[in-house]
């Protein structure tokens, strides 16, 4: 009798897309409601994060049941979380619990032109490598003021392209070398366990004194690789940001470039 082997092919894990969304905003409060082009600005994000080839699913996080309604109503699925939440990534983490999958990607909702070359960059890393639990994207900077603008977060890698410092200090100090400086873009990729437990991870105070969240990871001895993109990150988080984004699609200009 001759049996046939099969090899055991193990299946590719599940990548789950989270999209937070609150309503209150200390700046824009409702922007993920505001319109740009006749659609929401969180419908773009959506319909942008869709075309993101790693993503298994995508669903909105939120705790308003204005942006629960309009979400559903555009054909998203959402999930409702709680409105006590202190950051984003509490809120992805809650979300992620009830979802069967294996990472999770916490993209920006105020960022309407995201790209899903960006999305596939960073979930890659993960996929590929079972040993990382956390990655993230930079960008090298192009406008000077950049560097030493405390509200663009900047990050030093090391060989291995992980992270070895966050910081809105001007990192590294350049002595007359011309080095390049790298700034941090906000899309979050986790392994489904590590996030739902880095809520209860330590506060150390390097997270305290930068005020920077990633840094949790790093002062518990976690690694975080970075991924360099040429998508140009660009939130709306006033009404002048919203001017401008407007102004960048009526003149046919994307910031996609992953």
């Amino acid at each position: 009798m001759l049996f046939l082997y099969v090899p055991l092919v193990s299946a590719p894990p599940s990548v789950l897309g989270v999209i937070p969304a609150r309503f209150a905003s200390s700046r824009f409060p409702g922007k993920a409601l505001v319109s740009l082009n006749n659609k929401p600005i969180l419908q773009h994000v959506w319909e942008k994060t869709c075309l993101a080839t790693s993503l298994s699913k995508v669903i909105i996080a939120t705790d308003d049941q204005r942006i629960f309604d309009v979400a559903s109503e555009f054909g998203a699925q959402v999930v409702m979380t709680s409105p006590h939440h202190l950051s984003g990534t509490d809120r992805v983490s809650e979300a992620a619990a009830s979802q069967d999958c294996d990472i999770v990607v916490n993209i920006q909702g105020d960022e309407p032109l995201i790209d899903p070359a960006a999305i596939n960059l960073a979930a890659q890393a993960l996929i590929d490598d079972p040993s990382l639990v956390m990655s993230t994207l930079k960008r090298r900077i192009d406008v000077p003021s950049e560097i030493t603008n405390p509200n663009v977060v900047k990050v030093v890698t090391g060989f291995s392209g992980d992270a070895i410092y966050f910081s809105r200090c001007s990192i590294p100090y350049n002595r007359g070398v011309n080095e390049a400086y790298y700034k941090h873009i906000g899309l979050y990729v986790y392994r489904k366990d590590f996030l739902l437990g880095y809520s209860a991870m330590p506060v150390g105070p390097l997270e305290r004194a930068e005020s920077l969240e990633q840094l949790r990871a790093l002062e518990n001895g976690h690694r975080i690789r970075v991924i360099e993109t040429q998508y140009e990150s660009l939130g709306v988080d006033t009404p002048e940001d919203l001017e401008r984004v407007t102004q960048l699609i009526s003149q046919g200009t994307s910031l996609q470039h992953g």
